[in-house]
């Protein structure tokens, strides 16, 4: 932990020309910028496994008529069809689940007022007017939403609104251009749940607005940063 802050107070005092107190909140967002390129290349196979598993859409609507009462021999038939096509069903988990170590460091950086037995200088460090170990709750104790701590969440609350909506509309399009077809029971029925987990797929975006809320400002600026760059990854790779 203390390296890792002692490398993002370089970074920061590096920066501190161009951007002054919010030079470690500019470093911070470099850093996710590292992380997300070092995770791109799971990203891209992540595209092309669900590309892969749209295509495969139409012959497992054939195994459910097949197997329509037999649901064992069903899922066997369905993992054997990924295998056979070299399509695994969790890469799409790949690129978030190796993001997570990242975020929980920032996460564990900024909520510890003392890092190898000294002060954390890294809360002193501002992203404008709001500390970068602050929660929203402090920023609304401190100014409310239009002071200066607090418009500077509004801001990144826009971000995401705007990142979450555009996620909405290309995932409700890519919804209907390839509807996936859920494994039924042994009498053809869809499994229950199914339906609703497909209504809020879309959603799931906005859960970001709660994570922004309640995580330290630096992780704020971290998922902030990193949802919007998979937005535009996502548009380019599932063009």
């Amino acid at each position: 932990m203390s390296v890792f802050a002692d490398l993002v107070q370089r970074l920061a005092d590096l920066l501190h020309p161009l951007f002054g107190a919010s030079a470690a909140a500019a470093a911070i967002v470099l850093f996710t910028a590292f992380v997300r390129l070092l995770v791109h290349p799971l990203s891209r196979a992540a595209a092309r496994g669900q590309k892969a598993r749209a295509e495969l859409q139409p012959k497992i609507a054939e195994l459910r008529k097949k197997h329509a009462k037999n649901p064992e021999k069903l899922q066997k038939a369905v993992l054997e069809l990924h295998a056979e096509e070299k399509v695994s069903p969790l890469s799409g988990c790949l690129p978030s689940l190796f993001q997570l170590p990242a975020f929980f460091l920032l996460y564990h950086l900024f909520s510890n007022t003392t890092i190898g037995g000294e002060a954390n200088e890294l809360l002193t460090h501002q992203l404008f007017a709001a500390p970068l170990g602050d929660h929203w709750a402090d920023a609304l104790g401190a100014g409310g939403v239009f002071g200066g701590a607090g418009l500077v969440y509004v801001g990144l609350f826009v971000v995401v609104a705007g990142v979450a909506a555009f996620n909405y509309s290309r995932t409700k399009r890519m919804m209907a251009a390839n509807p996936v077809l859920p494994v039924g029971d042994g009498d053809g029925q869809a499994v229950p749940g199914m339906g609703a987990m497909t209504k809020v797929m879309p959603f799931m975006s906005f859960f970001t607005l709660f994570t922004v809320a309640v995580v330290p400002l630096a992780a704020a600026l971290y998922v902030v940063t990193s949802t919007t760059w998979s937005a535009v990854e996502r548009a380019a790779l599932y063009r």
